[in-house]
């Protein structure tokens, strides 16, 4: 299993890479996304309802995502 997990992540942080300007931010939002998405995953499919911290920490996640991703050029 660790094998082509480990392949799946080389892939596609190969093709963020093949993104013609801004293949760190494209990352950075997924990563914030990504956050957002394994908690409600943890609240809807596992049953777990998330905590205040734990919301904050989205909260954190998605407020730098949104600074990297909307920056003024």
């Amino acid at each position: 299993m660790l094998v082509p997990a480990a392949a799946s992540l080389a892939l596609f942080a190969w093709l963020l890479t093949l993104h013609e300007t801004a293949a760190g931010r494209v990352y950075a939002a997924y990563g914030g996304v990504y956050i957002g998405v394994a908690l409600l995953w943890l609240w809807i499919v596992d049953g777990i309802r998330p905590t205040a911290w734990d919301v904050a920490g989205v909260a954190v996640a998605l407020t730098g995502m949104g600074l990297i991703m909307f920056q003024p050029r």
